[in-house]
């Protein structure tokens, strides 16, 4: 349960940041409770529409539809947050999606009437639906920030961070009380690779969550897309793994599209 001990490890980023620049947050409305709950929830959802993309042998498919998210979070936080991009910036989203879908599906051999009867797939259409639940937890994350009382916009973020992990927790560890009681032994007995897991998954979240509360989500999510080339990277140097150059052409078309996103915000700006 990455949510559990994430939960510290929130703690002692905020901590650490309280202390560095101080700060306060206040007034802890309904709005803001119902946002944080909208968050987790939607992170939760979109985990385990993800991991149920992967049956079938549908790990690439579902994953790379996934990666939508960028697009789908664009659209909601326009229509819900009043966001608005540049269009550089969109033709940067776009480039930086069909990047990571290019490296998802390179050497699957799809040609265009494959690649459509792959997207009507129960795989294909699972992933869409988490890249969906992965946006709308954006947009909560982002609206539950702008709704939280204080000046220091990375503070609040923290806090949404700790608060909605705290609730993550719960809620994944009630559930799993109910249907597998038996598991929760193994949760505790596997705290020193889940302590990892869970400060490495907080750590991310916390740089997220900070993305969120200074720019527009779909920017934030369209530059996180050069995850994919620290995945190669590790697969690299650390598996020792063969890059293919598909991967090679996937990560530039990638880079491309995150600098196009930002030359986009600066030229707005």
């Amino acid at each position: 349960m990455r949510y559990l001990y994430g939960v510290p490890m929130g703690l002692a980023i905020l901590g650490g940041y309280w202390l560095v620049f101080s700060g306060e947050v206040g007034d802890f409305s309904w709005a803001f409770w119902a946002y944080c709950l909208g968050g987790g929830l939607g992170q939760i959802l979109g985990t385990n529409l993800l991991i149920m993309s992967f049956a079938g042998r549908g790990f690439a498919v579902g994953t790379a539809y996934s990666k939508t998210e960028a697009i789908q979070a664009s659209i909601i936080a326009i229509v819900l947050l009043g966001e608005t991009i540049p269009l550089l910036s969109w033709v940067g989203i776009a480039v930086s999606v069909g990047g990571v879908l290019y490296l998802s599906l390179a050497g699957r051999n799809l040609s265009p009437s494959g690649l459509l009867e792959a997207t009507f797939q129960p795989s294909a259409m699972l992933g869409i639906a988490a890249g969906f639940a992965f946006a709308v937890c954006s947009v909560f994350i982002k609206s539950a920030n702008q709704v939280l009382g204080g000046e220091d916009l990375v503070l609040k973020a923290l806090v949404c961070l700790v608060i909605i992990n705290a609730m993550q927790t719960v809620m994944q560890g009630g559930f799993l009380l109910l249907r597998e009681p038996g598991e929760m032994k193994r949760v505790f007995a596997s705290w020193r690779d889940s302590a990892v897991v869970g400060a490495l998954s907080a750590s991310g979240s916390a740089c997220w969550f900070s993305g969120f509360a200074l720019a527009p989500v779909a920017m934030v999510r369209a530059v996180g897309q050069v995850e994919i080339l620290f995945t190669l990277l590790v697969s690299r140097f650390y598996l020792h793994e063969r890059i293919r150059m598909a991967d090679r052409i996937g990560a530039l078309v990638v880079v491309a599209g995150v600098v196009l996103v930002l030359l986009g915000k600066y030229a707005w700006e």
